[in-house]
């Protein structure tokens, strides 16, 4: 995407993909894969594409003063309204802010985003990984986040390789807060490694661990990989994306 966007956009379509989150949008210049956010709404559009997330770079804005996170968020906003994708998403949390006294912190400003998000008639979610189910002296950030966030205002992306990973099912996660994991990352974990794998060449057995949509709140899900490629990232997505069809697609 970096290189090529729209060769890129051009194979994926051709393996069956119809739908992507995005991730990179630069305040600054106003851009995304290198393109103003209106000419990539045109390159999908023309493609008959559609991106229904964005993944934004809130948490380098952790520690900034309100008015600027409350800025830029008004731009993610924008930048979603033209790309016609109803969730902006929280990625990431730094090294630095993975503590007790920061995850509180973090839930207030989820709630406040998740507000803005609201009164901009879009939606707001939170993307989890494996540290947020770490044991932090008998609590952990999911556990703080579960309890300070709003459910109206703050749904959750449930990234299924790092809830594996952390000892925990996605069943179990939907049992807790069933209606809230509105977006779903599916991807696979090496069996020797436990890095990401393609689709089918891992240790998660989908066809067993996925939750109930309906159950879940799904509105939309994601094949994802990270930069763990046996071949290539064009050869891994064809991977996935052959497993997924004839494995899972009659399962969500």
């Amino acid at each position: 995407m970096a290189e090529d966007p729209l060769g890129t956009l051009k194979k994926v379509k051709a393996m069956g993909y119809k739908d992507f989150e995005t991730y990179g949008f630069n305040p600054d210049t106003k851009r995304i894969y290198g393109l103003e956010v209106g000419e990539f709404k045109m390159v999908l559009d023309d493609l008959g594409l559609t991106t229904t997330s964005g993944h934004y770079a809130f948490s380098d804005y952790f520690n900034a003063k309100e008015d600027k996170l409350k800025e830029f968020v008004d731009q993610c906003i924008e930048a979603s309204k033209i790309l016609n994708a109803p969730y902006i998403t929280w990625p990431w949390v730094h090294p630095d802010q993975r503590n007790s006294e920061s995850f509180k912190i973090l839930a207030d400003k989820l709630n406040r985003i998740g507000e803005q998000a609201k009164g901009a008639g879009l939606g707001f979610a939170y993307h989890n990984h494996g540290y947020e189910f770490e044991n932090w002296e008998g609590s952990s950030g999911h556990d703080i986040l579960m309890q300070i966030t709003d459910p109206e205002l703050v749904k959750l992306q449930m990234d299924m390789y790092w809830v594996v990973h952390s000892g925990k099912t996605p069943k179990q996660l939907v049992e807790q807060q069933p209606g809230r994991y509105t977006l779903w990352h599916i991807k696979d974990m090496d069996k020797i490694t436990r890095d990401y794998s393609e689709l089918g060449n891992g240790s998660i057995d989908y066809t067993q661990l996925l939750p109930d949509s309906e159950k879940s709140g799904l509105e939309y899900y994601y094949i994802e990989q990270g930069g763990n490629f046996a071949v290539s990232s064009m050869e891994s997505a064809a991977t996935s994306a052959r497993f997924f069809k004839k494995n899972l697609k009659h399962l969500i």
